[in-house]
């Protein structure tokens, strides 16, 4: 049975790997192993060693404690209604920061600060 700090980090491998648009087989050229470890990294099947997660870490661009980032949160909820237990595998989610990100910075504050009267009025 995979160990819960396992999945974590697969999950956050997998979601990172998604956000940029990246597939397996690109992340596993860049770190020189095959796709299916990858899989097995993501899955939480294999642990990731520490060597291993800093090149990871560089593949994706990212440093080595975002997949450690929200391990210890416990559910979180917001006034407007409950935020999944782990956002980082919700697609609506994770679509939506994607298409946010696709606008250019100047429309992305102003749509941001809209979220928020919007959110403070729900």
């Amino acid at each position: 049975m995979a160990h819960p700090v396992d999945v974590h980090v697969g999950k956050r491998i997998r979601h990172r790997r998604w956000l940029i648009g990246m597939t397996q087989q690109q992340l596993a050229e860049k770190v020189g192993i095959k796709f299916q470890q990858i899989q097995k990294y993501e899955t939480g099947a294999n642990r990731v060693s520490a060597s291993r997660l800093w090149d990871i870490s560089d593949a994706l661009e990212v440093q080595v404690s975002f997949f450690f980032d929200g391990l210890q949160d416990d559910q979180q909820t917001t006034e407007g209604g409950k935020v999944p237990d782990d956002l980082m595998t919700d697609k609506e989610a994770l679509d939506l920061v994607r298409s946010y990100y696709a606008i250019p910075e100047n429309q992305r504050r102003r749509l941001f600060e809209l979220a928020r009267v919007l959110s403070d009025v729900a």
